[in-house]
């Protein structure tokens, strides 16, 4: 079963930042864009790019992920001599059982899965960015150069730059420092956390820091700095496409918002990379005779017969007479009744905003201004009113406000 490069997945993030939309649900399975979960990027990246062997570590609330991901045929991934494992933390015997404690002990915990596959080089991913990207192009670049370690990185900001973690490098692409979100960078290659190994050379440095008790097992506190003072050769790959980390409700917001936008750099019609999803079987979506609905994504099983204007409607949404729908995300089965209003906010799955019910505002340049958040299954009264940047985790009464 000797693959030539196998991908491991980092799918296990609580995903804290997204609030109340991780309160059930690992971030790599949180709705994306009408009809995908986040996780659909990096899987059919790893399809369109020749890979069809990919390990997906998952920790934190796995149940849906693993039952979305499920045999990986919806992006060609059941196949008898590779595909998609689900490899979560376990015990192995004589030993403690242990949650993954670091990215970098994540791969160390599967080293015999890695083995079993005797890979040539490793590619290492997060399951929380938006991107499409060709794999098998960084490999070429990465046999080229020779390198231990080659790093996707992408030019931001010198502003932005403060947010990151920075490779400083020559121009050869040759990495001489690594910076974790440096106050004052020296240069704006920011990395994507994408990671492609030589796989005995990573082997090598994940048992030593496996066995310093000192080290935080990660992979760019640890590994990346190793590697660098061990004089190893590392190697920067640039990547000029759309990239969004979509870990704050702000940037998952925006990176929905990017598919209405024309020029946004995420195209989704690509029929030459196309992204792979399991979606369910709905009816087509049904507008009535006073339905409005503007540059907004619709997607199947709908029923809409109020105004929808900048928006992502998941499958099964239903928007009443009456009721008004900007700039949003309304993730499935969510439900807007007659006379609501909802404005630059998202609505989790299964909730239900009752008639004459507010949710968010539109910018109004203050501090306090920011998109509302629904969770999951929550119920926001009749005439109630959720305030912009509120993230409401139980239900709202009737006239109440949030």
């Amino acid at each position: 079963m000797k693959k030539e490069i196998v991908a491991m997945l980092l799918a296990g993030g609580q995903g804290s930042r997204l609030y109340a939309l991780t309160s059930q649900v690992a971030k790599p399975a949180v709705p994306f864009g009408g009809k995908y979960r986040i996780i659909d990027f990096p899987l059919s990246n790893c399809v369109n790019s020749g890979i069809d062997t990919v390990g997906v570590l998952t920790q934190y609330r796995p149940l849906e992920l693993n039952s979305y991901i499920g045999s990986g045929a919806p992006w060609d991934l059941d196949v008898s001599d590779g595909g998609v494992h689900i490899l979560p933390p376990y015990m192995r015997e004589g030993e403690q059982g242990t949650w993954y404690k670091g990215t970098a002990n994540a791969i160390y915990q599967n080293i015999g899965f890695l083995d079993m596959y005797d890979p040539e080089y490793v590619v290492i991913l997060s399951g929380d960015h938006i991107y499409k990207m060709d794999y098998a192009d960084m490999l070429a670049a990465h046999k080229k150069s020779g390198a231990a370690c080659t790093i996707a990185v992408l030019e931001v900001s010198m502003e932005e730059a403060k947010r990151f973690g920075i490779m400083n490098a020559y121009e050869d692409g040759r990495i001489y420092e690594f910076e974790e979100k440096p106050q004052h960078p020296k240069s704006n290659l920011a990395s994507m956390g994408i990671y492609m190994f030589t796989w005995s050379k990573l082997k090598e440095y994940l048992i030593a820091d496996e066995a310093d008790p000192n080290s935080s097992n990660d992979f760019g506190k640890n590994i990346i700095p190793n590697l660098l003072n061990a004089g190893e050769l590392l190697m920067t790959y640039r990547f000029d496409g759309y990239w969004k980390d979509v870990g704050t409700i702000d940037s998952l917001w925006d990176a929905n918002m990017d598919l209405l936008a024309p020029h946004s750099g995420i195209d989704p019609y690509d029929p030459s990379w196309p992204i792979y999803a399991r979606t369910p079987i709905r009816p087509p979506h049904v507008t009535g005779e006073k339905a409005k609905v503007s540059h907004s994504l619709v997607t199947g099983g709908c029923e809409v017969n109020g105004t929808i204007a900048n928006s992502v409607l998941f499958h099964s949404v239903t928007v009443e007479e009456g009721a008004d729908v900007q700039y949003s995300i309304l993730m499935p089965n969510a439900t807007v009744k007659a006379g609501a209003r909802v404005s630059y906010a998202i609505i989790a799955e299964g909730a239900t905003v009752e008639a004459g019910a507010t949710v968010g505002a539109p910018p109004d340049g203050s501090e306090d201004w920011g998109i509302a958040v629904v969770a999951a299954g929550l119920d926001i009264g009749e005439k109630a009113v959720v305030a912009p940047k509120a993230m409401v985790r139980e239900n709202v009464k009737g006239g109440e406000q949030a």
